[in-house]
Order: C-alpha cells, then sequence, then structure tokens
C-alpha cells in the first residue's frame, strides 16, 4: 500500500486517497492526472473498497484506455482487461453487445466509422433523389451527429423552413435505413445506449448498483449526452439536466440508488473542443448538480520550466470564467521565452528554419522540436521553407499542403488547363463540384477512350445522351479556363477557384473554411513562387509559369515527408497538439485575426466565448513545451496573393515583459499622428509623418485625405467607418468596422477604399 502512495504529491496523495465521495479534480498541464487515475483505482482495490467489476473508467482515446490497463496491470495482480475501462465509445459498443436485443439490434451489428458514414448517406440521397449541392452528404453526416449529440432523434427535432425540414427528413430516413441494415454510427453508439438504460429501470438499476466508482478522464471535453450517460449511471439529480432536452424516457434519478461516486478528472483551461460539441460548462453544472464537496487542484507541473509556466498562467488569467488554478514547478525558471518579429510571413518561415538547424548542431534531435501554428493553412510558408533547406519533417495529424484534398482538386484543374489530355487530373474532378456526370457516363467515356485509343478528354465526343451532355459543358469549362493563361499565375488560380465551383461548393459547406483558407493558401503560393523563381512566360503563350509551378508542387508533395521511426520535425495545429509535449516548441503566427482567429473574436453570437476558447488555445500551445519556447509574428502576411498587415497579438500582451527575450527589437505599434485643427467637416485628419521603426527606414511625410470617424466604402466589404489608423507611407493602413463584414485592417496601398 504504501509504494502505491510513494512520489505522490501532497495534493495529487489526498485526490488519490478521497473517500468514496463524488470529486473534481483541476489537473493542470504535465500535473500527473494519469498517474492519478490510474492509482486511485488502484488504491480502491487494494484496499478492499472497491472490486474491479465495481468500476468504470472512461477516457477520451483507446491510446489513454491502453495505457490506463498498462499502468494498472503493474500494479495490481487482477486482469484488468475484464475491467470496464475504455472510451465513451468502446464503453457503450459493449454495453449494446451485452444487450443487443433490449437496444433493438442485430446480433453482429456493425459499426460505421466516418467514412462509411458517408458513404452510406450518400447513397441514401441518390436513393431519395436529393440535390447533393444543395444538402452536401458530409454536411448532412454532421448534421446528423450534431442532433444526436443532443439526443434528439429525427422525430423530436423541430424545422422551421422548407429547407430544415429536408434535412429533418432525410435524417429520418437514415435512421431507418442503419435499422434495417443493421449498422450503427458512432454518434448512434451512444444515444442507443442512452436510450436503452433510460428505457429499461431494471437494467438501469444493475449497472448502477453494479458500478460504484466512475472515474472519467478529461471531463472538460464531455459533450451533453456523454454528461447525460455518466449522470444516468451515477443516480444523478431527479431533474435532469437543467438545459438539456434530452429524452427522459420515464428515467427516473430520484429513485436511484445512492452512493455511485463519480471521480472526475479535468481542466476547464484546456476545454478547446467547442466545435465538435465539448461543453466546458458540464464542470460546473457537475459541481453543482451533484454537490461536490470534494474540488482539489493540482498544481505542480512536472513538465514545463517556470517561466513558460508562468506565462501561460498570465495569458489564461484574462479569461474570467474559469474554476481557477495556477501552475508552478520544482524545475526553476529556466530559459527566456524568445520572440521574433519578423517582417513577413517567408521571413518569419526562414528564421524558423535556420533556429531549427542550429538546435540540431547543438545536440537536439528533430524530433523534439515542435513547430505549432493557428491554421491548418500556415503550413504551407512552413513546409516551403523546409523543403528548400532540406529539412525532414511530418505533419501530426494532418496531411501535408499539397496533399491536401481541396489543393489536389485545385491543382487537377490547372493540369487540365496545361493538359487536357490528363486522365488522372481529368478523373479528378470531371464531377467534383458534383455536376451529374454518373458512373456510367463515366464508364462509356472510358470504353470510348479505349476503343479510340485516346484521352477521355479527346473521346467526349463519341458520348451521347445526357450523359455526354453534361461532359461536353465540362469540357466548355476546361476551355473556358485555358482562355485565362495569359492571366499572371496568382490571379490564374484566383479565376479557376471562381469558375470551376470550388469556391463555391467549400463556401456551402458547415466546415469548408479550412479548405477555402488553404485554397487561398495556394494563391500565396503561387505568389511566392513567382517572386523567388521570376517570370519564365512570354505574352500569349501557354503559361510556362503554369507548367513550372505545377512541376514545383508535385516536387513538394513527393519529398521529405519522413518516414515513422525517422528523426524528423514535428508540423502540428495547436488542435493536434493538445496531449502531446517537447523540449522545444515554436508557436507561429501570432498576430490578431490569426491567433486569436478573427471568426473567435467577432463572434457576437455567443458573447466572449469565441475569445476566451482562443485564449484557451494559446495556453495549450504554451504548455506544450519543456525547456525552451519561440514565439514568433510576421508584420505582413500573404492573402489572396496581396498582402495584408498584422498587429501583434493581443496574447503577446498578456505575457510579463520580463519573461520574454525579444530576438529583434521590438517594433512599437506606429500611428498616425492627428492634426490638431481639424478639417472642415469636423473631423482630425491624420497625416503620414514618417515614424522609424527597426526594420524600416522613414519615409517623407505625405497626406493620405482620410480621417478617423470617416464614412468609407470598400468594394467587397461595402460601408464602414474608419476606427483607427497606423503606418506610412505605401505602409499606411486604417482599421474599418464595416457593418456588415466586422472590424478589418487594410493597407491603403491596395484597398482602393472610398471615402463616402
Amino acid at each position: 500500500m504504501t509504494s502505491l502512495l510513494d512520489n505522490l504529491n501532497e495534493p495529487q496523495h489526498a485526490a488519490v486517497t478521497l473517500p468514496a465521495e463524488h470529486a473534481l479534480i483541476l489537473a493542470g498541464a504535465g500535473s500527473g492526472k494519469t498517474r492519478v487515475l490510474t492509482t486511485r483505482i488502484a488504491w480502491l482495490i487494494s484496499t478492499g473498497q472497491a472490486s474491479p467489476q465495481s468500476i468504470l473508467a472512461v477516457t477520451f482515446t483507446n491510446k489513454a484506455a491502453k495505457e490506463m490497463q498498462t499502468r494498472l496491470a503493474a500494479m495490481l495482480p487482477v486482469n484488468v482487461k475484464s475491467m470496464w475501462i475504455g472510451t465513451f465509445h468502446g464503453l457503450c459498443n459493449r454495453l449494446l453487445r451485452a444487450h443487443y436485443r433490449d437496444a433493438g439490434l442485430p446480433q453482429l451489428f456493425q459499426i460505421l466509422d466516418s467514412a462509411d458514414q458517408l458513404s452510406s448517406v450518400k447513397r441514401l440521397m441518390k436513393a431519395l433523389n436529393v440535390d447533393d449541392e444543395k444538402f452536401p452528404p458530409r454536411e448532412m453526416c454532421q448534421f446528423i451527429n450534431a442532433q444526436k449529440e443532443q439526443g434528439l432523434r429525427a422525430s423530436a427535432v423541430e424545422a422551421w423552413d422548407s429547407w430544415a425540414k429536408q434535412k429533418v427528413e432525410i435524417y429520418a430516413a437514415y435512421e431507418a435505413q442503419c435499422q434495417r441494415e443493421g449498422v450503427v454510427d458512432f454518434a448512434e453508439l451512444l444515444l442507443r445506449s442512452f436510450e436503452l438504460l433510460s428505457r429499461n429501470e431494471p437494467l438501469l438499476r444493475h449497472y448502477q448498483e453494479r458500478f460504484r466508482h466512475i472515474l472519467v478522464d478529461e471531463f472538460q471535453d464531455t459533450n451533453r449526452l456523454q454528461y447525460a450517460w455518466l449522470r444516468m449511471l451515477a443516480g444523478g439529480p431527479a431533474n435532469g439536466h437543467p438545459t438539456n432536452p434530452l429524452p427522459a424516457e420515464g428515467g427516473d434519478y430520484s429513485t436511484a440508488p445512492k452512493g455511485a461516486s463519480i471521480f472526475a478528472v479535468g481542466d476547464d483551461d484546456q476545454s478547446i473542443y467547442a466545435f465538435r460539441g465539448a461543453d466546458v460548462g458540464n464542470m460546473r453544472d457537475f459541481e453543482r448538480e451533484f454537490n461536490v464537496k470534494n474540488m482539489i487542484r493540482l498544481e505542480q507541473n512536472y513538465r514545463s520550466h517556470g517561466n513558460i509556466l508562468d506565462a501561460a498562467n498570465a495569458i489564461i488569467r484574462n479569461n474570467p470564467h474559469r474554476l481557477g488554478k495556477n501552475l508552478w514547478t520544482h524545475a526553476g525558471s529556466g530559459e527566456p521565452i524568445r520572440v521574433y518579429e519578423a517582417y513577413a510571413d517567408s521571413d518569419e518561415a526562414r528564421w524558423i528554419v535556420e533556429e531549427v538547424k542550429s538546435l540540431v548542431r547543438d545536440g537536439h534531435t528533430r524530433a523534439e522540436i515542435a513547430l505549432l501554428y493557428r491554421s491548418n493553412a500556415q503550413s504551407r510558408a512552413l513546409e516551403h521553407a523546409l523543403f528548400n533547406a532540406g529539412i525532414p519533417y511530418r505533419v501530426y495529424g494532418g496531411l501535408r499542403f499539397f496533399e491536401r484534398a481541396e489543393i489536389k482538386h485545385a491543382l487537377a484543374y490547372l493540369r487540365l488547363i496545361a493538359n487536357p489530355n490528363d486522365d488522372t487530373a481529368f478523373l479528378r474532378v470531371v464531377n467534383f463540384p458534383v455536376r451529374g456526370i454518373g458512373a456510367r457516363s463515366l464508364e462509356a467515356l472510358q470504353d470510348a477512350a479505349k476503343a479510340a485509343n485516346s484521352s477521355l478528354h479527346a473521346a467526349i465526343t463519341q458520348v451521347s445522351g445526357k450523359g455526354g451532355s453534361s461532359l461536353t459543358a465540362f469540357a466548355q469549362l476546361i476551355h473556358q479556363l485555358s482562355e485565362a493563361v495569359h492571366l499572371p499565375l496568382p490571379e490564374l488560380i484566383d479565376h479557376v477557384l471562381e469558375l470551376s465551383g470550388l469556391r463555391t461548393h467549400y463556401q456551402n459547406e458547415k466546415e469548408g473554411q479550412e479548405r477555402l483558407s488553404n485554397l487561398d493558401e495556394l494563391i500565396n503560393a503561387a505568389a511566392s513562387f513567382i517572386a523567388e523563381e521570376g517570370t519564365v512566360s512570354e505574352e500569349g503563350e501557354l503559361s510556362a509559369d503554369l507548367a513550372a509551378f505545377l512541376a514545383h508542387a508535385s516536387l513538394e508533395a513527393g519529398e521529405h515527408q519522413a518516414g515513422e521511426g525517422d528523426d524528423a520535425l514535428q508540423l502540428m495545429t495547436v488542435h493536434s497538439a493538445k496531449g502531446l509535449e517537447f523540449n522545444m516548441v515554436f508557436i507561429s503566427g501570432l498576430e490578431e485575426g490569426l491567433f486569436p482567429h478573427e471568426n473567435a473574436v467577432n463572434d457576437t453570437k455567443n458573447g466572449s466565448n469565441g475569445l476566451e476558447e482562443e485564449r484557451r488555445l494559446m495556453y495549450v500551445a504554451v504548455t506544450r513545451a519543456r525547456q525552451r519556447l519561440y514565439l514568433s509574428i510576421a508584420q505582413s502576411r500573404m492573402l489572396h496573393g496581396q498582402t495584408r498587415y498584422n498587429l501583434p497579438s493581443r496574447f503577446l500582451d498578456e505575457i510579463p515583459k520580463e519573461l520574454l527575450k525579444w530576438l529583434t527589437p521590438r517594433v512599437e505599434k506606429q500611428h498616425f499622428a492627428v492634426s490638431p485643427a481639424p478639417s472642415s467637416n469636423g473631423l482630425k485628419t491624420f497625416h503620414n509623418q514618417s515614424p522609424v521603426t527597426a526594420q524600416r527606414p522613414g519615409r517623407p511625410p505625405e497626406r493620405s485625405g482620410f480621417s478617423i470617424g470617416m464614412n468609407v466604402h470598400h468594394a467587397k466589404f461595402g460601408p464602414g467607418v474608419i476606427v483607427n489608423a497606423e503606418g506610412s507611407g505605401t505602409d499606411a493602413r486604417v482599421q474599418v468596422n464595416f457593418k456588415a463584414a466586422g472590424v478589418k485592417w487594410l493597407a491603403l496601398a491596395i484597398a482602393k477604399l472610398e471615402a463616402v
């Protein structure tokens, strides 16, 4: 018994040895929560307070469940594989397998993964003759899963208009199809399990009496249905979740056996999955509804040095709605946090590459160095710099830039412009976005091409009927796109994205914003390529620039993706980095509008929740670093092939200055000097008075003609009011509050802003 509790600090010891009551353990990053969870289970069993069969332990990943089982096997002389330890999906599957008849399922029901579910929905919509452009199958999957995670069957979903009604009808038909075929998707596992217990009181009582100790990892990531499932098993409050419309279906918690305890471990400061349905409010609801008296904070960090933790604490302290804790360590302060301010994103990427080279020369392995970014699109500039430097890297939890589906679609259109006989590119986009060209039409086309020994494009004229008409229309589209080859390469790509329908397609996708950002980044890639390589095309010829760029994209896609076990640099979004740790961490793109993301900052529907989640995301990013942390900013970034000027992220200002070591001279915010005398319209007019920065020489003063408070109009963003301004000469820019588009910074040299 003593050996079990050895090496636990005081709060860990207190958490492990709590009596069998509800408890909330606030486990900060790197504070040893897995040790606490496993030791708690081992302590309960070793002291005779619980049998292995009376414990239910819930994790969020199979990896975490296996790690828990491995640790317990080393601690206890019991068969841990027979214990109920697993993910929500895994445990619900186990429950449904044991009671398949009561759940209304066949004994050998099959589980649809995400790809299988998408195929099933596509097949259903085709059978129902549903327009899959108006109702994209991927969006329908997201809609169905979201309803299930709210505990809503199709019959309970309210439809406010004909569009919503159609979605609900598809949901109902999908339910019937799955039931007929004896299959369940991931969301169904939990909902069916919840319904099974809520409708079958004897079965519910059996499991309530069996599981006397319920332990939950990553509690901050639970969604509403998962929390309701846990509440039911624990014999929770009688009136149900006060804000949750989950159907009780006869379940009465008031007469449930008392004594089943929930040991919830989580960190509200690391709740970053709201977009997946995670509800950080479950932690407060649990504390209130179960009258939790045992709240223990694990604040001693075993991962990072003190300066890193102090920065993380200072950032997250600005979130008002948190349960509160303060990370600390015995490891010492460590090195200061290094900050680099680059002139442009390409300079930022080059600096990161040089710093990585230096770290490797000093003996650090590339596998212990991580490059984090807020948005997937940011990886393109970093990947390009790494490619040029010959540094092997791995994109963790995602695809490299030129391997992403939306990029490959765009490149396929470009390849057809350069060579319409490219059958691989042809087949990739002939019906993407969907244009009514089905499998039979393509089969007839392939037969015609084989008979004529020609390309698919050349054989289109041999296909008749409706399919032939659709194929002819596609050939005309490619011809129309090829007529724009005289445009500069970035403009050509922008034109292709619009005319092909790719932009419209992803704009209509619920989760399409990231794909649109990647497509915009493809334009930036083209602009950077031309800037580096120069223009090789002559007026009026088929674009040699295009051919060179396509070759460049293929080469980058085919090189430097490290294999398993190779010493490779780790690239990933901050979301993908959660749960990981590295000796050296770079956080790039710390600019307003990027991190925090402008969508979160401008999210007025949810109050400040969007910004608070961005701040939690920054907290997660900072606490990934063990020894050294780098933060980088780019004063300008490419957007739609044009330069956009940025302000440093507010998160930088939230870190105490004494923790930071600026590797470049700090560039203070440059503001227009406001003339003391008002202009004729009563507004103060600003003059560009040539501020001198560390990286850019001063410029002679010149009047801009705009003024703070002036009404202006922009061709894309519409009417707005100037609320701030800074910079000088060609670097002058204004902050405009647009009526429809929100607050944006615009460079006066390129924005074509008009005074109203």
